[in-house]
């Protein structure tokens, strides 16, 4: 478990090097932020949260399964992670952050995601698309 990352996962590097290349600039994992979401737009008071799809128990997902094993363990530990998640999503809503989350799984459809990326953020900076 201490080698599972929180920070520079490989969902979160694709999405960063998308997100980049897209022409828009952001802040990484600000402390001073509930939950230090992994990409901050400050200027736009928007971030996103890119989550795996099995440590965050997205729901109805092709890639995540439930354990089958060791669930005293697990069932715990997995909506533990659900529930800060809510948390944070919901102290991000009160201090006025527009707020993202990308599933790993939508990383598949990178054009499908890139436009949804678009609808959220605006424009990009410097009319780079």
């Amino acid at each position: 478990m201490g080698r599972i990352r929180a920070k520079n996962t490989k969902p979160e590097m694709a999405v960063r090097r998308l997100v980049h290349g897209m022409g828009y600039r952001y802040r990484l994992h600000s402390a001073k932020l509930p939950g230090k979401p992994d990409l901050v737009f400050p200027g736009r008071r928007k971030v996103i949260l890119v989550h795996g799809c099995f440590w965050h128990l997205h729901e109805n997902c092709t890639q995540y399964r439930y354990p089958k094993s060791r669930l005293d363990f697990w069932r715990p530990k997995l909506e533990a992670n659900r529930k800060r998640d809510e948390e944070v999503r919901r102290l991000l809503a009160e201090q006025g952050w527009g707020v993202m989350v990308i599933w790993e799984c939508e990383l598949r459809d990178r054009d499908k995601l890139a436009e949804s990326i678009r609808d959220f953020l605006g424009e990009a900076q410097h009319g780079i698309h």
